[in-house]
């Protein structure tokens, strides 16, 4: 199992133009299901004289959720091939959405199909595609006795801190690559006086 995924940085723009009908592509990461509403319910208020709004999404890391909707279009000639792009750029935690000014000209299916695909591959290659890491987060819980000591190999593995909690004992919260995850959990797992347990994000 990889321990990195692909996603976009910021916001990214698309377009295509088939027979006068224009197809605004937008592309936006996205973390959350609640964030993807709140985008489209802003742009059906900013391009509220399209025919349709069209889009996809994909969300996780590593089980990933997703969903495509044609909004009135005829079934599967939109959020599919918006979707189908999604997937041939092996990105996730990104909305598509693709807005449709209607040029008067029908375009049939196959129209449809080709013009939702394009401007979905448009958006994509306009935008800028980081790689993440996939992280585990960590609790220790440990004495002063063994401060230096879990200091030590925290400097050592080069382990990201995120949290510390100083007071009569020790609590410490630090991430690490999902695939070195379990060659540190050992480590510290055979330390006696240490205790430590994955944190769920």
């Amino acid at each position: 199992m990889t321990d990195s995924y692909k996603t976009i940085k910021k916001e990214s723009l698309g377009y295509f133009k088939d027979k006068g009908s224009k197809f605004l592509a937008f592309a936006f990461p996205v973390k959350s299901e609640e964030e993807i509403k709140e985008i489209l319910t802003r742009l059906r208020k900013e391009h509220h004289s399209a025919r349709h709004h069209c889009y996809a999404w994909r969300l996780g890391s590593e089980e990933i959720t997703f969903r495509a909707n044609d909004d009135g279009e005829p079934s599967s000639t939109a959020g599919k091939p918006i979707l189908g792009q999604l997937l041939s750029f092996e990105v996730t935690n990104i909305l598509i959405i693709v807005v449709r000014y209607f040029g008067g000209t029908l375009l049939g299916v196959s129209g449809l199909i080709n013009a939702y695909k394009n401007a979905a591959a448009d958006v994509l290659n306009n935008a800028e595609i980081i790689e993440k890491i996939i992280e585990k987060t960590f609790q220790l819980d440990f004495t002063y006795n063994e401060l230096n000591d879990v200091m030590q190999i925290i400097k050592n593995e080069n382990l990201n801190i995120l949290k510390t909690q100083f007071e009569e004992k020790c609590r410490l919260w630090f991430s690490v690559r999902k695939s070195d995850a379990e060659r540190i959990n050992q480590i510290f797992s055979n330390f006696y006086g240490v205790s430590i347990q994955t944190k769920s994000e």
